[in-house]
């Protein structure tokens, strides 16, 4: 029994030293990390708007933590070029990705090779930032808000029409969830982004679109299209006159989110320490003015909210994709 005893002892002692020298380890290389410059991939090109959150956030975040934040555009295939990436870099907290939860959301509902996959290659770390898009109207149709275009429409089936991005987009998506909320009969006029598609807003070749603030508010300005709504959950400190499209319908929510994440198996420690960094840079004035001239809204949370963000986006936008029978591409 007494021999029993002791080798269970020893068990335990044995437990509780690599208990300790495991705590140790851990918390001198909290201590010491960063010590060498970090990456930010970014799955788009530079000037969009992951890149132009990651940009607003790499110089603070360098100060903060003592290491240049360096970020690296990776764009192609639906986000698997800087999925691979992601991939072939060590998990040692010195490589992250920064980009919207459409890559996770919307491109595995569109196409059948996207060869990544959010809960088995990515850990949330943070949210940090959020783009509402603004339902804007041509100013000669007779709709000063969303409950008068709504009733338009249901007077004149078929007739209106609206553009977007492209079929998939963000943009097309946010107006599928709305038709179908309130089943409304609309046509689609499809365009390669917003450099063709507000211009035939304004010109009358549609009669409505989402768009994001900055390409819309000088257009605004001069009378020629009204902001009726957003697709955000809440109003936006930029348009806090423009009522959201979830006050008619409850649980709207379309507006990108852009946040970081890391790949799986990447250290729980240098996660907690870039979220945390994020979460102090994402207050600061200079950064949430320079983000708001741009129409994002500086949020900041952690990878709890991150991650609950996240796997909503993936509901809604699942919905809407079923609600506009869009079928999965190869």
């Amino acid at each position: 029994m007494s021999q029993y005893l002791c080798m269970r002892f020893h068990l335990m002692w044995q437990s509780l030293c690599f208990i300790v020298l495991s705590f140790s380890l851990t918390a001198a290389w909290a201590q010491t990390y960063p010590n060498h410059p970090i990456k930010f991939i970014v799955p788009y090109s530079a000037g969009g708007l992951p890149d132009t959150v990651a940009r607003n956030y790499a110089q603070r975040l360098g100060e903060r933590l003592g290491q240049p934040v360096v970020i690296d555009n990776k764009p192609g295939a639906n986000g698997v070029v800087a999925a691979q990436a992601m991939a072939a870099a060590p998990k040692d907290g010195y490589t992250f990705m920064l980009t919207d939860a459409s890559m996770f959301s919307i491109n595995p509902a569109l196409y059948k090779s996207i060869s990544y996959d959010y809960k088995r290659d990515f850990v949330p770390v943070s949210l940090a930032a959020r783009a509402p898009l603004y339902l804007a109207v041509n100013a000669k149709i007779p709709a000063n808000n969303l409950k008068e275009l709504v009733a338009l429409a249901k007077n004149k089936p078929g007739t209106l029409t609206y553009g977007s991005s492209g079929v998939g987009s963000t943009h097309h998506l946010s107006m599928e969830a709305l038709k179908s909320a309130m089943n409304l009969d609309m046509t689609h006029v499809p365009f390669k982004g917003t450099a063709q598609s507000v211009p035939a807003l304004i010109g009358g070749q549609v009669d409505m679109l989402f768009s994001a603030l900055p390409s819309l508010s000088g257009f605004v300005k001069s009378g020629q299209v009204r902001l009726i709504g957003s697709n955000a959950a809440k109003r936006s400190p930029q348009e806090p006159n423009v009522p959201t499209v979830s006050e008619l319908i409850p649980g709207f929510d379309f507006a990108p989110i852009i946040g970081v994440l890391a790949s799986t198996g990447t250290s729980q420690a240098a996660i907690d320490r870039i979220s945390s960094e994020i979460a102090v840079v994402a207050k600061m004035p200079e950064v949430v003015q320079s983000l708001s001239n741009s129409g994002i809204e500086a949020v900041g949370v952690g990878s709890t909210e991150y991650a609950r963000a996240i796997n909503d986006e993936i509901e809604r936008f699942g919905k809407a994709i079923q609600a506009a029978g869009i079928k999965q591409q190869e």
